[in-house]
């Protein structure tokens, strides 16, 4: 039959219903696909649904609907079962609850009193409910909640209990235990009347060791993938701190405590999280424990499951289910939705093995391998078909035409579709097949005809036959020429990085294609990628040649050439071997450590079919990540040493090494490095450098350095000796600085005189001994603040822009004794600013006069100097006054011409008149350059007009004319003058915003 029988896309599932939603309906979802299309029946707690009997149920399609579903009567395990002609089958249950709350009792409750440092729990005395409440407890009234104050109060959400740890007197109140219950489709609250709690104050509460009182089961039980929650509170004064620790492990990362630690929470359960959880609960007083083991199970889950099967009628049937879980599951099968159990004769049940012997008609059907703990069900459903039918090869005839090449061999299948099997034989033309040395009829049917020759061209036809009828098919077996390599592939070597072509050519029977195939040493070449290695040209057919190219190290090997046609093929194959640099040498292993030099052995790696000539050693520190050539003993290492030594190291550093090979093709890739060995210590071989120092407060000597680098300390214990001496002095003073990282020594000495010279000297010690002195530098002590005025400061204008400043050189005598020139500094403020304000301009220490510019026309400024050095300043001069001249005149001469007279041009310009606020017009500059120099010409012209030559070719003259008075220079009126082309005139551009037009 063409059909197939039913198989789930949708199951009921498990759902809890809100109890007393009667408008509400409650609706169990089941749809099979089958053909033809299956019917549906229900089963309650294994009992069948009368749909037809009870009008609150509806069967719409597969779904079993229920209307004003009641907790009294429709709560229970339901199951859909699906049936056609194949067979039925059943689905996973799903269980229907209903959830419900009821109200807290209407009775008083006892009031309840407690001792101030003292613990207690308030019971809550859920009502009825179902699923598993949430609690809260509130004091006085809705919604004051009760808080964990540190770790004081606790609610349990197994019993809803309400627990104190220590009681204080503000803790006296009425307090109601407030429960929700929350379903998909309603939440509700409920809370109960209120117990009342009296605190007894106590001058000198008594402090009390923990004592646990909330405590987790001792057994849990938990499903992989849930999440499991533990429950820990005590009592105590103080209040105890809690702490959870995994006894027989540590505490998974995973786990979650809540912010005062009475609440372990473990997600997502694994095996690995089974064991035995400890709560403890300290305080100063003392301590007490409570442990209890998480042991973590598992639903059943299928391992291996059974899938649909055609079987022959009075053939065997084996099918095997396997589920694992914890506990472990217990297997059973139905068949059609009813228990299937062993029988003696045909059928063997044994946990999830199932064979049924000498198959009949009847045990077709749909079957379920059942897998169930306590935990779950589940279910693998597989159809079986039991086939009977005489032969048949209209879905599977004999190949029509079947192509074999001369001296080849030959295999013709015969698969009828028959039950029970039926006996097969072959004949060809009208002779009888039967075994021979060259054909071999398999039992399968299979014709297997070897050594082929023309003579077994011709029609071949299977015969099949059971007890239901005959039948046969019948192809064509045409014999063609043999496929040939007629050119093989030679060996071959080449040097890496070199092309090379291996030929294949082959003759085959021209009515076939012929393709061409390459290997390397078993595996299939892709020939196909334009920028891999390997390349075939497309061309003749019959030409199969490789190109390998860039031949690389890996190319070597055993390549095969096979020729094929669809009846067969012929290979002939080639050794290609590549020379190229040497692989890295193995086993770097150091040897013979001291204070510079190591030794180092290896073992030879392969040569790559090109004698190694040398080895070279590459070394780095942990300071550095590069790589760099060491120096050797010998200094060239022969190609047959596998031994050198490593010389010229820094000591007590760490070093890494690795070998490299070489021949006459190139360096090779390096070897592993070596473990990282450290040289033996030594004493310092260099002085540090950067020497010098100065300032400093008074009685000061301040030396610096630079700090030496890991690399120059050659030891532990490291540190620096100074040797520091007036340089009058005959004797050295030695002090020891015993960190590495110092770069600076303060020398303090209220005798010591400001600005006096010291010889300094450092040097390295480690543990291994002392370094070399550095060359002696010269470091002056402290200088003191002048104590110097500047004498005959003067102040002139020199625009309006400008002043120069003069004074007297400022020398003081140091008890060294030695003459010192101080730096000027230079303070200048408007009449109106106040001289804090004052701006400042340094000088160098000979100068005795400098220029103050960016002053504002016509200012009066105030101007002092005073001396200054790196200790500070001396006093100051008194302040002489200067007053900045007027601006200079604001507009650039007017109504300039020119005229050539042979290679001169004679410009001439109006007098330019001064504002009354602008210093008056006392000469003009003229600034001029010929076309392609750089620098400017100046004149000082008090006349309005210049005379000046022109360029000997084509080129022009650039001039600038302003006018100038004592103030400074006015803005330029700037023009461009050439020569006109072919003409004895000129041409002028003017400009003073940019490029003006042209004038004649």
């Amino acid at each position: 039959a063409s059909g197939y029988g039913p198989v789930f896309e949708e199951q009921p599932s498990s759902l809890l219903f809100p109890d007393g939603l009667t408008e509400e309906k409650v609706n169990l979802g089941c749809r099979a696909r089958a053909s033809p299309p299956a019917t549906y029946r229900w089963k309650v707690n294994g009992t069948d649904v009368r749909v037809e009997d009870e009008p609150r149920y509806t069967l719409v399609a597969g779904n079993l609907v229920i209307s004003a579903p009641q907790r009294g009567r429709d709560s229970g395990s339901y199951q859909c079962l699906a049936t056609n002609p194949s067979g039925t089958i059943i689905s996973q249950e799903a269980s229907v609850r209903f959830g419900y709350l009821r109200e807290f009792p209407p009775d008083e409750r006892s009031p309840q009193t407690v001792y101030e440092g003292a613990g207690t729990v308030i019971p809550c005395q859920p009502p009825p409910h179902y699923p598993a409440l949430s609690y809260r407890w509130f004091v006085n009234e809705f919604p004051t909640f009760v808080q964990p104050d540190r770790g004081r109060w606790f609610v349990s959400q197994v019993t809803g209990n309400l627990y104190l740890a220590k009681a204080e007197p503000n803790d006296t109140g009425n307090y109601f235990c407030f429960g929700t219950n929350s379903m998909e489709f309603t939440t509700k609250s409920v809370f109960s009347k209120p117990n009342q709690l009296t605190v007894q104050p106590d001058a000198s509460p008594r402090k009390s060791a923990p004592n646990i009182k909330v405590r987790f089961p001792s057994d849990t039980y938990a499903l992989t993938g849930r999440s499991v929650q533990l429950e820990c509170f005590a009592y105590g004064n103080p209040v105890p701190k809690l702490r959870w620790r995994k006894v027989d492990g540590s505490l998974p990362s995973k786990v979650v405590t809540s912010a005062e630690g009475s609440v372990l929470l473990v997600p997502e359960l694994g095996f690995e999280d089974e064991g035995m959880y400890e709560c403890e609960a300290r305080n100063s007083e003392g301590r007490d424990t409570f442990q209890g083991r998480i042991t973590v199970q598992a639903q059943p889950e299928w391992l291996e499951m059974i899938s649909d099967s055609e079987k022959e009628i009075s053939s065997e049937l084996r099918w095997r289910c396997v589920a694992g879980g914890k506990p472990r599951p217990s297997i059973r099968w139905l068949r059609n939705g009813q228990l299937l159990a062993s029988q003696q004769d045909r059928i063997e049940v044994n946990n999830g093995q199932l064979k049924i012997s000498s198959l009949a008609l009847e045990d077709s059907g749909m079957y379920q391998c059942v897998a169930e703990n306590k935990h779950g069900t589940i279910y693998s459903n597989a159809e079986l078909k039991v086939q009977v039918q005489a032969p048949d090869f209209r879905l599977n005839p004999v190949r029509r035409l079947i192509p074999a090449a001369r001296g080849g061999q030959v295999m013709m299948k015969c698969r009828p579709r028959a039950a029970p099997k039926p006996t097969l034989f072959w004949s060809r033309g009208t002779e009888l097949l039967s075994n021979s040395s060259r054909v071999t009829i398999y039992a399968d049917g299979t014709l297997w005809i070897q050594n082929i020759s023309r003579a077994d061209e011709g029609k071949y036809t299977c015969f099949a036959e059971n007890f239901l009828g005959k039948a046969n098919s019948t192809g064509i077996l045409s014999v063609r020429d043999a496929t040939k390599i007629t050119l093989v592939p030679s060996n071959a070597d080449i040097n890496q990085g070199e092309n090379i072509t291996l030929q294949c050519h082959a003759s085959h029977d021209p009515t076939m294609d012929l393709t061409f195939t390459w290997s390397l040493n078993g595996v299939l070449l892709d020939t196909e990628q334009d920028s891999g290695h390997f390349h075939r040209l497309e061309g003749k057919e019959t030409v199969g040649d490789l190109t390998i190219v860039n031949g690389q190290l890996g190319h070597a090997g055993t390549y095969m050439c096979t020729a094929q046609t669809v009846v067969d093929s012929a290979s002939a194959s080639a050794k290609l071997v590549v020379r190229g640099p040497p692989g890295p040498p193995g086993g770097v292993v150091v040897k013979g450590i001291n204070e510079s030099a190591v030794e180092l052995r290896w073992s030879r790696g392969y040569d790559n079919h090109s004698p190694i000539g040398k080895y070279s050693i590459m070394g780095r520190t942990r300071l550095a990540d590069t790589w760099k050539p060491m120096r050797t003993g010998p200094a060239n290492i022969e190609g047959n040493a596998e031994s050198a030594h490593v010389i010229g190291l820094l000591p007590w550093m760490d070093y890494e090494f690795r070998v490299i090979a070489s021949n006459i093709l190139g360096s090779g890739e390096p070897s592993m490095a070596s473990q990282s060995v450290r040289t033996r210590q030594a004493a310092p071989t260099v002085a540090p450098s950067g020497l010098g120092g100065g300032g400093g407060d008074r009685h000061e000597l301040i030396i610096t350095w630079t700090p030496m680098a890991r690399e120059y300390q050659n030891g532990e214990g490291f540190g620096y000796i100074l040797a520091f001496r007036n340089r009058a002095a005959p004797n050295w003073e030695f002090f020891t600085v015993p960190n590495a990282e110092s770069s600076r020594f303060v020398y303090q000495n209220d005798s010591l005189s400001a600005y006096c010279p010291f010889e300094v000297k450092i040097k390295a010690y480690n543990s291994k001994g002392e370094g070399p002195y550095s060359q002696i530098a010269l470091v002056h002590s402290a200088e003191e603040e002048p104590t110097v005025t500047p004498r005959r400061v003067n102040a002139t204008s020199q625009s309006a822009f400008e002043i120069l400043v003069s004074w007297d050189p400022v020398q003081h005598l140091i008890s060294c004794p030695l003459p010192l020139c101080l730096h000027p500094q230079i303070r200048y403020w408007r009449q109106n600013e106040k001289a804090a304000a004052a701006d400042r301009v340094r000088t160098a220490g000979l100068e005795s006069t400098a220029r103050v510019s960016g002053l504002r026309p016509s200012t009066l400024y105030y101007v002092t100097v005073l001396a200054y050095n790196s200790a500070g300043t001396g006093p100051p001069s008194a302040p002489t006054t200067v007053t900045t001249k007027k601006p200079p005149p604001s507009r650039s001469p007017e109504n300039v011409s020119w005229r050539i007279d042979g290679t001169w041009v004679t410009v001439a310009w109006d007098h330019v008149k001064a504002l009354k606020n602008e210093s008056a017009v006392s000469s003009y500059k003229v600034l001029y350059k010929h076309e392609g120099q750089v620098a400017l010409k100046v004149q000082d012209k008090s006349k309005t007009s210049i005379r000046l030559p022109l360029p000997q070719d084509n080129g022009y003259v650039v001039l600038e004319i302003c006018a100038s008075g004592e103030g400074g220079d006015g803005p330029p009126h700037e023009i461009i003058v050439s020569r006109d082309s072919g003409e004895a005139g000129a041409d002028c551009i003017e400009r003073r915003e940019g490029w003006g037009e042209g004038r004649r």
